[in-house]
């Protein structure tokens, strides 16, 4: 192992993107405006030349959420509807979820998200997927 050669492409990387430890609520922005660039980049998703990178900078993002964030038990239409709000979204501004029709079936309670919607959430929103999933009532 060259720990010089480590340790100087160390400090060109946090130069570059600000990557490092989240201590606060500054540095948390820090870290989702980059893995929200990442993601308009096109090179985040599977096999993209920068997926390593994101997985690594949404690592940090859920570690901060998990000790800092506490959200409130919400089933995931009202989760979804939180975030929607917070965030100034309309019903047709989900293409990754599916047509405004889905988002509103989705809302209603009449349609569960899928795996592949609540990945796209996940990446979306920055949060635990458990948000998303619909707990399992225990059979009598």
């Amino acid at each position: 192992m060259k720990l010089n050669d480590i340790r100087a492409s160390w400090a060109a990387l946090q130069v570059v993107t600000g990557i490092g430890p989240i201590h606060n609520e500054t540095d948390y922005d820090r870290m989702v405006a980059l893995a929200d660039g990442l993601i308009e980049s096109g090179l985040a998703g599977d096999g993209g030349e920068l997926s390593g990178l994101f997985g690594l900078v949404s690592g940090l993002i859920a570690d901060y959420d998990d000790k800092n964030h506490i959200f409130p038990v919400a089933s995931p239409r009202e989760m979804l509807r939180f975030f929607m709000e917070q965030h100034g979204l309309t019903q047709t501004d989900f293409p990754e979820i599916g047509s405004q029709g889905v988002v509103s079936e989705i809302l209603s309670g009449r349609r569960l998200l899928n795996a592949r919607q609540i990945a796209a959430l996940v990446a979306r929103f920055h949060v635990s997927a458990d948000l998303f999933i619909e707990p399992v009532s225990p059979v009598h």
